[in-house]
């Protein structure tokens, strides 16, 4: 049984996470501990977030992949701010409008890649620009402050658990539940792992693709309406550090960069880690550079070590 847990890659992102945690607890004692756990629960939430978008698109297949998210976070959190104006009878209304955000931004980015034939790392980072001076143009919503239930949901925690995290922890349940067990999950599957036989098996490729990227970019204006709730407002580098990230996450996860193959529940493991890496190199005070160094190398072990094990299964 131990031997089969380890062999499924996913698993070494919570390995990872146990023994970066336990590194870190060595420095700050058991009660830095638990203020450390709920750090990470809380930063990690935004991670999985938009990480479950860019999983689905990855594992159409090689070349799929959304560079726009951090653009979208960003005109999502913004418009929807200056939507609501702090009035909590607007709240409603504000989320929509980051939904409505990202859905038209991700049915921007299939008609890059369908109607012009552009390749689609090609035609998210070119579309990332135009949301993103969109998102400046719109720039008076980046002052205003979120509703107050906004943010005390976004920071509210039961027993020092996250009341986010718990509802992020449901919302990757649906999801995996979608991957695996509708015909729209299992098409997505298929395509990254054969879109000519996909076609062939009855599987309508384009539409699956189609909405695809559009739930992608729905999941980064959700990310980006919560993370506005959460720090207080929107700002025009909200979404920055979420490009890397967001692949990293799926990567770590156990979700192959081949496509055909992914994993739902990876994401937290991989989001809970990331988070915790730094958190440790900064315990022990190592400087930028060196961190930086130091963060590259320890998750390209964690790359190697899964995908070395998924090689031999």
């Amino acid at each position: 049984m131990s031997e089969r847990l380890l062999q499924m890659p996913w698993i070494w992102a919570y390995l990872g996470a146990a023994v970066v945690f336990g590194a870190t607890i060595f420095v700050t004692g058991i009660g830095g501990g638990g203020q450390v756990a709920s750090a990470a629960l809380t930063f990690a939430v935004f991670f999985v977030i938009v990480g479950i978008g860019q999983m689905f698109v990855i594992t159409l297949g090689p070349g799929n992949v959304d560079l726009s998210i951090p653009a979208t976070m960003t005109l999502a959190g913004s418009v929807s701010m200056k939507v609501m104006d702090g009035a909590n009878g607007l709240l409603i209304p504000g989320f929509a409008v980051a939904i409505a955000c990202g859905a038209v931004v991700g049915c921007f980015n299939y008609a890059l890649i369908r109607v012009l034939r552009i390749p689609p790392i090609i035609a998210t980072l070119s579309s990332s620009f135009i949301v993103q001076s969109a998102a400046i143009a719109y720039g008076r919503g980046l002052r205003i402050k979120p509703p107050p239930l906004l943010s005390d949901f976004t920071t509210v925690q039961i027993a020092g658990v996250p009341v986010l995290a718990i509802c992020v922890v449901v919302l990757a349940i649906v999801m995996s539940l979608v991957l695996n067990r509708t015909a729209y999950g299992i098409g997505v599957t298929a395509i990254g792992q054969n879109p000519r036989a996909a076609l062939l098996s009855g599987v309508s490729v384009e539409r699956v693709r189609f909405v695809t990227y559009v739930l992608c970019a729905v999941f980064a204006g959700l990310c980006g309406f919560l993370l506005a709730g959460f720090s207080g407002g929107a700002s025009l580098n909200m979404g920055t550090e979420y490009l890397l990230a967001s692949i990293a996450v799926v990567v770590i996860g156990g979700t192959s960069v081949a496509g055909g193959s992914s994993n739902v529940a990876g994401l937290w493991g991989a989001a809970l880690f990331m988070y915790l890496l730094v958190t440790m190199l900064y315990t022990y005070s190592i400087g930028a550079g060196l961190r930086l160094i130091l963060t590259g190398l320890i998750i390209i072990t964690i790359i190697l070590i899964a995908g070395g094990r998924r090689g031999t299964r």
